[in-house]
Order: C-alpha cells, then structure tokens, then sequence
C-alpha cells in the first residue's frame, strides 16, 4: 500500500534529575557533597533512506517517544544519556508543523537527518553548588522535560521524469516497457492509483528515473477525478513528459487541459521543461500518418514525438530526447 502523508507526535526524552548525596567513606570527615548530574534525555531524529517508499509505517502508530535519561548516582556518578530514537522515511520526505504547515525540514537525500525534537539536559547534582560557604549543599535541579512536537510527514517522490496524462492515455505501458517497473495495466481509467517508479538504463552506464503519476482528469486540482492526491509528487521532478493519444480528435486541446490543470495547482509545474509525446501509434495505419503540428507552450514551439510501447516505434528517439532534455 502506497501511503504519502501521515501526521504524527514526537517526544523526544526528559533528562534524568540530579541528586543530592554525600561522601561517606571511614577516612573522610565532614563527606562533602558527591550527587551526581542526570543523564541527557535521548533526542527524536527522522531519516531518510532510499529503500523505503512509502510512510506506511505511520498509518496506525502516531505517537513516538525517545527515552528518557537517568537520575545521577552518589559518588560523582551522572544519570545514563537516554537513547536517540530514530525514524526512518523515504527519501523526499518533508517535515511540516502540523499547526501552521510550514516545512520544518526537505529529506532530499539518501541518510539526510533532521533533529525534530531534543532531548531534555539533565539536572545538576549537588556536587556542582558547593562553595567555600556552602559546602555541604542540599540542592539539586529536576531534568528539563524533552521537546514534543506535532508534524506532518509529506512524500514527495524524486524522479528525472514526471508522466502526465489523462487515464488510459498509456503510462504505464510506457513505464513498464523502457524500464523494470511492473505496474497494473487494463483498458479501463484509473489503472494507475499509486505513483510507480522506474529506472530506465538508457545506453552504456547511463540511467534516469521516471515516476509514473496516476491520470489526470479536467478538475483535478480541485480534487475531481484522483483529485490533488498525487499531484505534489509531479513538483520534484526535474521533466514532464505529457502523454497523450494520438487517437484524440484533438491533441492540442487535450495538452491545454492537462497542462492547465497543473498550472492551477502549482506555478512551479508550469515553468518545467516539457516533452510531448503522442503514444499508441500502433492504432493508426502507417500509410495514413496523422497530421503532427507543434504545439505552442510558454512562448516555446514543442514538436510532439510519436511512438508505441507495444511495437517500439518512435520509443528511442522518445528516450534520446528525455535524456537531452533532463541534462540542459
């Protein structure tokens, strides 16, 4: 199961207390003071790795506390440090308030780590209040209670190459057909109701990542269709590929929805670079071609390329062009 969001609590640990205690060897008169401190208590820390993919592991467990530290001892001895407890998420991971939604921290990267909340230091005993007046202090300080925060756990996939597409327009044939991702496929809208990434080795020591996002429909940055579940994981990706078919009575048309739909959710999507690739060219007869005219986007002409996955017609000169278009 593919889960992208998730709100949980994190409590980091409190530091153990000092302690008032005095010397009491045979040999030592008037024992002076020899509480020891409080051990630190252990901190809250999210990490990213790159095996995980998804936030399932927050689905039902919500709230997560670090250990608390240990009280000081006699004899100078201070309280054991409570342990850190780390939480592992997927790269691209973002961490949020829950309160206001302002990103705290962007997991980009495989291992990045972020503190959420720190432990609480622990309390001083009272060997640390001893002066030349008071030299048998009877004082010692309480731990300071651990940070406890309410966060959002966002995942926004990392991919070279975004899919767009209306449902059915043939991502995840593509996806499936240049790479080894082995998504669902069936002639019905909505095959797609999880992102899917793949790794394409394009060439000689060569490979990008393309992410395929579940269809898109007139209406769905206002949450028609699949709604803006998905959309957030196409703002990562360095491309778009929009994909439409060829069969469309107008293709054109199709592409200014689309590309609509995500100008309206994010403007970040609408200055990407853009490839356009009319798919399932198998359906038309090779003696009869259809009419291909460049279609005009930011101020730009973009010339579709039209290909099949099933017969790999036009597929390589499709893939040249990601690469070129990824490393400009």
């Amino acid at each position: 199961m593919f889960i992208d969001y998730a709100e949980i609590e994190v409590t980091a640990g409190n530091g153990g207390n000092g302690v008032v205690a005095f010397r009491r060897e045979k040999y030592v008169p008037k024992g002076g003071p020899s509480g020891g401190n409080g051990g630190f208590g252990g901190s809250v820390i999210i990490k990213a790795h790159h095996n995980l993919t998804t936030l399932i592991d927050f689905k039902h467990k919500k709230k997560f506390k670090a250990e608390n530290g240990d009280p000081g001892g006699s004899s100078l001895k201070d309280g054991k440090y409570g342990s850190d407890l780390i939480i592992n998420v997927p790269v691209g991971t973002i961490i949020k308030d829950q309160e206001t939604k302002k990103i705290i921290y962007d997991l980009k990267s495989d291992q990045s780590e972020f503190v959420i909340a720190k432990g609480g230091k622990g309390g001083k005993g009272n060997s640390n209040f001893a002066t030349s007046t008071n030299q048998a202090p009877r004082k010692a300080l309480p731990g300071k209670v651990g940070e406890s925060k309410k966060i959002i756990l966002e995942l926004k996939l990392i991919a070279d190459v975004g899919l767009v597409g209306f449902p059915n327009a043939g991502k995840s044939t593509f996806i499936s057909s240049i790479s080894d991702a082995k998504p669902k496929i069936a002639d019905y809208p909505f095959t797609t109701v999880e992102p899917n990434l793949g790794i394409v080795n394009y060439k000689e020591f060569k490979s990008f990542i393309v992410a395929d996002i579940p269809g898109i429909i007139e209406g769905a940055h206002i949450g028609k269709g699949l709604g803006i579940k998905f959309l957030r994981h196409i703002e990562r990706t360095k491309i778009l590929l929009f994909m439409i078919e060829i069969t469309s009575e107008s293709y054109s048309k199709d592409f200014k929805v689309l590309f609509n739909e995500l100008k309206n959710y994010s403007k970040v999507l609408s200055e990407k670079q853009i490839v356009i690739g009319l798919s399932k060219a198998d359906l038309i007869a090779n003696d009869n071609p259809k009419k291909i005219t460049a279609i005009s986007v930011n101020n730009k002409k973009i010339k579709p390329f039209i290909f099949s996955s099933v017969s790999g017609k036009g597929v390589h000169e499709l893939l040249d062009e990601l690469w070129k278009t990824i490393n400009n």
